[in-house]
């Protein structure tokens, strides 16, 4: 018997894997914030008495297999009001729970002490789960609440000098990472020759580090993993949200398309170093009359992130998301017609679907396209040379989620990457010859 007919059959009986124990009933659904709409990841899902629980993972969904009986099964967040459910299980249930927030403002609390196993505290090696909402209270370069520079802070992870945007962890260096937004791959995370990231703040939901022993899902990586997952848009009402810095502006709008069904969020960033530099350098020479030689260069970058949600039914939802950014350099002489332009940047889309087989099993499907470029053009009256870099990803995996009870968890699928690399296309012109080079 082939392999494949083993992961078929293997599939089939996972489906409609019959329950062992007549008494054992399963609890799944999905955990949400009620404000918002937006999924949970991490939620707590337990029993205070017979302390088994679970944690909802990055689609907000939870299953916990117990025994029948009547039980007070608590849902806790950190920064939202946990909820306690009085639930008779005698038979699979279906709980889907909205968390509210909850702000107790307290004097301060001292508490010292160390536990006899201080040194585990979760079977998770070296992986940190970062909140948004406690980067957004670091202090700010120019303005600019970065991810990367926040990730730097952490044990183990330093950067390569000030100003630098790319992860050095344990040793290893910025191309050694694997960056994920939204589960597709950025291959260069940052703007302004390395000063910003580019990944917006405002979008963004979850970060996810894991500095050794990457799970299988995740491929074989020599250094990191760094999997952000952005915000799906709040589905209650419409918000909008921007900031105004030194280098740049951005605007986040989010809200329904139809309520509690389907949400969208747009998220815009550009700098305005450019707007800025264009009356020095549009400046005359007060004595000579002249323009400066150089008025026609600068430099901008721009990223734009958006991201809509549906939810077909409660077993049901689709994800469309994408990202798009370039960095844009120009230099240009008058006085003898030289001319470069660099622009390089990212480009990514995700197109996934959760399906629920049952109250065990989860299944995300994935289809991904990641793409980076990089050109180098020059121009000097007659003459024009170009160099294009670049590379084109193409990814689709299926990710199955099985948990038959509350202490495993098992996690198996597939994953096929079509890689197209471009490593040096040359063009150029010299009057009227003309050359290729690839």
């Amino acid at each position: 018997m082939t392999c494949k007919k083993l992961f078929f059959l293997l599939l089939i009986q996972l489906i409609t894997f019959p329950i062992i124990a007549q008494n054992n009933f399963t609890i799944s659904g999905f955990v949400q914030d009620d404000n918002s709409g937006e999924n949970l990841i991490g939620v707590s899902v337990y029993d205070k008495e017979t302390f088994k629980g679970t944690v909802t993972n990055s689609y907000g969904f939870y299953s916990l297999t117990i025994e029948e009986g009547t039980y007070n099964i608590t849902f806790s967040f950190i920064g939202l009001e946990s909820v306690t459910k009085n639930l008779v299980v005698d038979k699979d249930l279906r709980v889907n729970i909205s968390l509210m927030s909850n702000a107790i403002l307290t004097d301060e609390v001292t508490i010292t002490g160390e536990k006899l196993d201080k040194n585990v505290s979760s079977s998770n090696m070296s992986q940190v789960r970062m909140e948004v909402t406690n980067i957004k209270q670091l202090p700010a370069i120019l303005g600019e609440v970065d991810v990367i520079k926040s990730a730097q802070l952490l044990p183990g992870i330093t950067a390569n000098g000030e100003g630098s945007s790319g992860l050095y962890v344990r040793g290893g260096g910025p191309d050694q990472n694997l960056i994920l937004l939204d589960e597709a791959v950025v291959y260069n995370a940052s703007h302004l020759f390395g000063f910003f990231s580019v990944f917006n703040a405002d979008a963004i939901k979850d970060i996810n580090i894991i500095k050794g022993g990457m799970p299988a899902e995740y491929g074989g990586r020599l250094s990191s993993v760094l999997d952000i997952t952005m915000k799906d848009g709040n589905n209650k009402e419409f918000k909008a949200d921007g900031g105004i810095g030194l280098l740049s502006s951005r605007l986040t709008l989010q809200g329904p398309i139809q309520k509690n069904k389907s949400s969208f969020i747009v998220s815009g960033r550009r700098t305005y170093i450019d707007v800025l530099a264009k009356p020095l350098l549009n400046r005359e020479n007060p004595e000579t009359g002249e323009k400066n030689a150089f008025a026609g260069s600068g430099y901008y970058f721009y990223d734009l992130t958006t991201k809509i949600n549906y939810r077909v039914s409660d077993k049901d939802r689709l994800y469309l998301s994408g990202y798009f950014g370039r960095d844009v350099f120009d230099f240009a002489n008058s006085d003898n017609g030289f001319a470069v332009q660099i622009p390089w940047g990212n480009a990514t889309g995700s197109l996934r679907w959760n399906h629920l087989f049952n109250d065990k099993l989860f299944v995300n499907t994935s289809l991904v396209f990641s793409d980076y470029r990089f050109e180098f053009n020059i121009a000097q009256s007659d003459f024009e040379f170009k160099i294009f870099s670049g590379i084109n990803d193409w990814n689709t995996k299926v990710d199955f989620l099985y948990q038959p009870n509350q202490r495993h968890t098992i996690k198996f699928g597939t994953n096929y990457t079509y890689h197209e690399f471009t490593p040096g296309n040359a063009t150029g012109k010299a009057g009227d010859v003309s050359f290729c080079s690839r």
